[in-house]
């Protein structure tokens, strides 16, 4: 089936189309929302305007557009017209997104996807986290976490990247503080700086933390592709 893909430039929705790909699936674009704020209940906010150099590093055309307002029903309307232009444009049957958990996620992509007669896949749903978190390392996906907001969770965290060590910490802060290993709740924020769908690596040159002393962003003011081989 020929796809679009829900692209955030995280670890879900990058690694929602190696699956997509690997059932047998083909990609034939991306899909970027850009909401106003941290606030949006449906799409991803911290550095996405990097999925451009992703979607570059995937060899991918990218459809994105700025959402006007936190409003669900303007983030809707605007996801409504995006898999408009993508079916328009590139002929989709299908969109591929990266939700685990949310169902208030899902309806929303499902009722989209419904009014333009394409399905709604969902390659990562109902996966077991520590599975999970470990098969994206086991996939080799260089993961930074560029937000944080939940207990357990302090601004050293910011700008890690998620390898074997952090992921056994993240392992016990999660069942001490109860949040999501997966993040799924969005105590986390993720960016793919590599993985095996990328013919380039995304280097960050230029970076600061924003901390509020509970909650915070790391923040890319700079960033390159590159060779792998550099």
């Amino acid at each position: 089936m020929n796809l679009g893909a829900l692209f955030s430039g995280g670890k879900d929705s990058t690694f929602a189309i190696l699956k997509a790909q690997e059932a047998g699936h083909r990609i034939e674009c991306l899909i970027t929302l850009r909401p106003v704020s941290d606030e949006s209940m449906l799409f991803h906010y911290p550095n996405n305007w990097l999925t451009s150099y992703q979607a570059e590093a995937m060899e991918l055309p990218l459809i994105e557009h700025p959402i006007a307002s936190q409003d669900v029903g303007v983030e809707n309307h605007t996801l409504g017209s995006s898999i408009k232009q993508a079916v328009s444009l590139y002929g989709i049957e299908g969109i591929v997104h990266g939700g685990i958990a949310s169902d208030f996620q899902r309806r929303a992509f499902d009722a989209s996807c419904k009014t333009y007669g394409i399905k709604l896949i969902s390659p990562l749903w109902q996966l077991e986290p520590h599975s999970y978190m470990n098969e994206l390392l086991e996939k080799q996906f260089e993961i930074i976490i560029v937000s944080v907001s939940a207990m357990g969770l302090g601004r050293g965290w910011l700008g890690r990247k998620l390898d074997r060590a952090a992921l056994q910490t993240l392992v016990k802060l999660s069942a001490k503080y109860k949040f999501n290993l997966n993040f799924e709740g969005g105590e986390a924020e993720t960016l793919v700086s590599d993985c095996p769908l990328f013919k380039k690596r995304l280097v960050i040159s230029k970076s600061r933390p924003r901390w509020d002393g509970q909650r915070g962003m790391f923040e890319i003011l700079e960033a390159a592709l590159v060779n792998k081989e550099e």
